[in-house]
Parts: C-alpha cells; structure tokens; sequence
C-alpha cells in the first residue's frame, strides 16, 4: 500500500486527485494540505511514500517546500503538480530534490501509474521529457557544460557511460540495450551513481551529466 499526501491551495483539485488517487487499490491518502508548510507538517506526522505537490502556492511555495522536506530523515518521493509543463520554477524544484512533474490534467491512469512508479524508486518522467527539460535548463543556463559535480571522480568508467545514457534520456532498458546490460545491472549502476553523485532522483543525475558534457554524442532518436 502506497502512502500519498496531497498538497494544493486549491480544494477542489485536491478533491479530484484524491478521489483518482483512493480509487487505486494499492494508494491510500494519509493527508491534504494547502500550502508548503502543511507539507512540511504531514511529512512529519504522517510519513507517506510519495507527496503531490503545486508549484505555486501561498506562504510557502513548492520549491521551498521540496527543500524543506528533502531535508527531512527518509523523505518521501515528491511529484510536483504544474498547469504548464515547462513552468521555469518545475526546474528549480527538481534540482531541490523533486522526483519529476506531472501536469493537473493527466489522464488519472497516468496519474496512478507514475505514484507507483516514482514510490518505487523508478524514474517519473518519459525520457522523450527528461530530454525536453534538459534542453531547456540548457538554454537557461549558457555556459552550464563548463562546471563538473566533484562527485564524478568517483564513478567507474562503466558508471560514467550509464551517467551519460541518462543525460541523453533514455530509460533503463534502452541503456542495457546500447551498453550490452542486463536492465538489472544498469538500475545497479544507476543506485551506485545516486549514491556517489548524492542525489536522490534520475532528474538531478541528468543535469550533472549534461553539466559536465557527458550526454552529448548519443543518437538523438533512440528512445
């Protein structure tokens, strides 16, 4: 049973998802909230697996929220909830921490789909998006390619190929396909990576990678 709280200034939005949300066998709703700091509290109290979050909320917004509760012992997977899918301030959040985005109209079968995906650790976002965002934080950030995370150091040449395969976007089975693995072994080396590069979700790891030019030279088409 996935536990999931909501958090939206809008009652009515958080109605909706709680009622796709509960209708899901394996999700129960522990919590709502209105605003970042009632998602600082229920992380607290109620300890979900997963937190549905607005971008743009009162007192306390979703990116300070998402540093609030990354901060936070075992937290849990944050999903924010945007009305534009390139909202500028979805990137901030996701460099905070945030496991991905999904858009307020998401069909609700995408919607269940992605809570047990991001619950169990998987990446959220279709790589065909994670490359859409990674061009964007590029034209954001001219001259980004030049800094290097001092993580990477540590990784293994093999694990600098699959930190590579991620920057370009593509999904686990695509790498083992490309770098003749078993899509065991490449979620082995992605968890080493998270673990090195201290990052706790695919989105952040792939923004190093494309920081330091690592995702360049793939095959724009495969995925």
């Amino acid at each position: 049973m996935k536990r999931i709280a909501l958090i939206d200034d809008d009652s009515l939005v958080r109605a909706g998802l709680a009622m796709i949300l509960g209708a899901d066998p394996g999700i129960e709703v522990v919590g709502e909230g209105s605003d970042g700091n009632q998602a600082v509290q229920l992380v607290q109290r109620h300890r979900p697996d997963v937190l549905l979050m607005d971008v743009r909320m009162p007192s306390m917004d979703g990116i300070a929220a998402t540093e609030a509760v990354c901060a936070e012992t075992d937290p849990p997977k944050i999903i924010m909830l945007t009305t534009f899918d390139m909202d500028e301030y979805v990137f901030e959040a996701l460099e905070a921490g945030a496991s991905g985005f999904l858009l307020k109209d998401t069909p609700p079968q995408d919607l269940i789909r992605a809570v047990h995906v991001v619950a169990q650790g998987d990446a959220m976002l279709a790589p065909t998006v994670t490359r859409r965002m990674l061009s964007h934080f590029s034209q954001s950030n001219p001259g980004a390619q030049s800094a290097e995370h001092p993580g990477l150091d540590q990784l293994t040449e093999r694990e600098r190929e699959v930190l590579g395969s991620v920057g370009a976007g593509l999904s686990n089975a695509q790498i083992g396909e490309r770098l003749f693995m078993s899509e065991a072994t490449v979620k082995a080396h992605v968890s080493k990576i998270f673990a090195k590069l201290d990052c706790s979700n695919r989105v952040q790891i792939a923004i190093i990678a494309h920081e330091a030019g690592l995702s360049g030279g793939l095959d724009p088409a495969e995925g």
